[in-house]
């Protein structure tokens, strides 16, 4: 990269000292990475994990609007069950309107609140709002992720939790 001074004097040549600060950021970071990793192991991907299968509730007992606080797939990790009005992504049991979340913010982690009558989970602390209906989608708010979801599952009448995405 050749590079003129404004007064067009000599051509300098070689990195700026962006380029250079850079290209020394990206490799310090990549070497931190690898200095984590242990050696011949790669990183655990979701499907490689475990996950508990949990009975939940009936189906027959879950009502429109209903909400069940649960800990899914440890106990410091808060969850709910809902059963919406109408049908929803990865939903099951009739019209497909029972979901499950995790109740930590993408934000900040803030435990979130459904709110039964407008269908969604907000958070108190900065109000990102995540409709339950679409796979957990942030509405509006701070957060940039979706909820992640849990999976479910309907065997012998009782929703069952078998696994995270």
């Amino acid at each position: 990269m050749i590079q003129h001074d404004d007064d067009q004097r000599k051509p300098r040549r070689g990195l700026n000292r962006r380029d250079f600060l850079a290209a020394t950021g990206t490799g310090v970071a990549g070497a931190v990475v690898a200095s984590t990793l242990p050696r011949g192991a790669a990183a655990a991907s979701p499907a490689a994990i475990d996950y508990p299968i949990i009975d939940l509730a009936a189906v027959d007992e879950l009502t429109p609007g209903m909400e069940l606080p649960f800990e899914y797939p440890d106990p410091n990790s808060p969850a709910i069950l809902v059963r919406l009005r109408d049908g929803a992504e990865g939903g099951v049991g009739p019209d497909g309107s029972i979901v499950a979340y995790s109740l930590l913010c993408t934000h900040k982690g803030c435990a979130l609140n459904f709110l039964a009558d407008r269908q969604m989970l907000v958070c108190p602390s900065h109000w990102s709002s995540f409709d339950p209906a679409k796979g957990g989608r942030i509405i509006i708010g701070q957060a940039s992720q979706a909820l992640p979801q849990i999976k479910l599952r309907v065997e012998g009448g009782m929703v069952q939790a078998t696994g995270v995405s």
